[in-house]
């Protein structure tokens, strides 16, 4: 039973877009805009037995203290608690000894408060600690001293402008990593910031003001969602190393130009997300990319598509077939496309062509 509730609970692991908790299972349901889960029904307290702080409910070793209206922590937090929620809630700081006593919890919620202050030693009891949610609150710097257990940091909506090389010191264990809706700038995210995150594959630093693809991202990443920033243009140093990386996204920038050479150092690049962007035309190294399946071109420039834009001469079986190409809303005049230009397209239904609009 308690591994049951637990495994339901934390499941979100893999979820790695924005949500939205308004309840005590809110860890699932995400979509593709908003990436926001929608909690269900809570679980039923336990009546005598462990102590559980006021008003809240407590099941095993899990409390809900969410939507409460509460201003701080709750006392009497029973010790060997593995996942506190306080989500929904007025809290504006967290004391040193707030989690003084909480040295087996695993996860901690306190998304949509109105936290201003964390003490720096807050989190240091919490040497077990693995997922931590701050997002929706009103923080202007990054949490000093995080636990170096922590797989998943989720920070984003805040107000934070800088990322420090400090912040993120010895986290060695973090997969999954949400800075997304801050109002970063490029100048504001220090050298050397990420190095430490060895095992991360997945980052969000979406919505922001950074112009620039971050220097020094781990070789580890697998996914990194830039959408909806400044960025002017795509250069081949920004993903020197980038081995790993299977899913780029890059939507709503201002991206007018893809440096030769770029893609080559994403050698397992299988997504590119370009769409709605300033592009004037295809990005080079495509035809000679073996595992680019998806690009999302559309809403761009493009004024002109070549017939080796995408596919290498003749019939090359070494480069995986594409499974999805979008062009609609470009100003190229479709039906002077040959149709060899998609010869290596798995089938014509996943190219997507469209009329184009002037603005």
């Amino acid at each position: 039973m308690r591994s049951a509730c637990l495994s339901l609970l934390l499941v979100t692991a893999c979820w790695a877009l924005p949500f939205r908790q308004s309840g005590f299972l809110d860890f699932m349901m995400e979509d593709e805009g908003s990436g926001d889960p929608v909690i269900e029904s809570p679980l039923p307290p336990v009546t005598g037995g462990p102590k559980c702080p006021f008003r809240c409910q407590c099941h095993l070793r899990v409390i809900q203290c969410s939507d409460l209206g509460l201003k701080a922590v709750p006392e009497d937090i029973p010790d060997d608690t593995t996942l506190l929620d306080l989500q929904n809630n007025k809290i504006t700081e967290i004391k040193e000894n707030d989690f003084k006593n909480l040295k087996g919890l695993h996860a901690l919620i306190l998304v949509n408060n109105k936290l201003t202050i964390i003490h720096p030693k807050a989190f240091s009891p919490l040497t077990k600690l693995q997922r931590l949610y701050l997002s929706k609150n009103l923080l202007k710097e990054m949490p000093a001293n995080m636990p170096k257990s922590l797989q998943e940091l989720r920070i984003h909506e805040n107000e934070i402008t800088k990322i420090k090389k400090a912040s993120f010191q010895g986290m060695s264990h973090v997969i999954v990593m949400e800075l997304g809706s801050n109002p970063l700038k490029t100048a504001g995210i220090e050298a050397g910031a990420f190095a430490d995150l060895k095992r991360v594959s997945y980052i969000r630093i979406a919505d922001t003001n950074i112009t620039e693809v971050p220097k020094g991202l781990p070789s580890s990443l697998s996914e990194l969602h830039l959408d909806g920033n400044k960025i002017t243009k795509l250069t081949a140093d920004r993903l020197k190393g980038m081995k790993n990386l299977a899913k780029l996204g890059l939507s709503y920038n201002q991206i007018s130009s893809v440096e030769n050479g770029t893609l080559a150092n994403a050698p397992h690049l299988r997504e590119l997300h370009l769409d709605n962007n300033a592009l004037t035309s295809v990005p080079p190294g495509l035809p000679d990319h073996k595992y680019i399946q998806v690009v999302y071109l559309h809403a761009n420039k493009i004024a002109a598509v070549g017939t080796e834009d995408f596919c290498p001469p003749g019939f090359n079986t070494k480069k995986a077939m594409y499974s999805g190409i979008s062009l609609f809303s470009n100003p190229v005049p479709y039906w002077e496309v040959q149709p060899v230009t998609f010869r290596c397209v798995f089938d014509r239904s996943a190219i997507q062509l469209g009329n184009y609009r002037k603005k």
